[in-house]
């Protein structure tokens, strides 16, 4: 509990720096900024990092872990999804390397890993429902997460905002 005051506390305090750590802490005050900690906490403090590569797919890190999954604009691009075949688990990647496919009514796709690793795991229930990356491609519709072998290629992926512009000078 007192790990999470704290972080509130963090990121009240960043957030609304005229508010002072010593009124967070006062009685009156407290009701006040536990209220707009939480809100702030679930929506900017606690937002997830995205990474993205060009081919559009995203990663978020656990410690050593990477999520992959694809973008939301990839996915709107394949149209309805009827077939992941995800890289198997103990398989090792390579950056920009060909590891599975995606097949849409429209079109066929190849999964490009952003990162090299181990694949520590895949979302079964992607494999059976297919469909999932459509509805919902950041959270339920991610594909499978790697061990990172080479944390520093991160560095070469776009966040959130230069993936962005990329989309809108993406002549494709």
């Amino acid at each position: 509990m007192a790990k999470v005051i704290a972080q509130m506390t963090k990121c009240t305090v960043r957030t609304f720096p005229h508010i002072s750590r010593k009124s967070l802490f006062n009685i009156s005050a407290i009701k006040i900024s536990l209220h707009v900690s939480r809100s702030i906490t679930s929506t900017r403090c606690l937002n997830i990092k995205r990474l993205y590569t060009e081919k559009h797919e995203w990663i978020t890190i656990n410690g050593n872990v990477g999520i992959i999954g694809i973008s939301n604009y990839a996915q709107e691009a394949l149209g309805d999804v009827v077939y992941a075949q995800l890289p198997d688990i103990g398989s090792e990647i390579k950056k920009e390397a060909e590891c599975g496919a995606l097949e849409s009514v429209k079109a066929a796709s190849e999964l490009f890993s952003p990162v090299s690793g181990k694949v520590v795991e895949k979302n079964e229930a992607v494999e059976k429902t297919p469909s999932l990356i459509n509805t919902s491609c950041y959270e339920k519709g991610w594909l499978f997460k790697v061990e990172l072998s080479k944390p520093d290629e991160l560095k070469s992926l776009m966040n959130e905002e230069a993936y962005n512009l990329y989309l809108k000078s993406d002549p494709s």
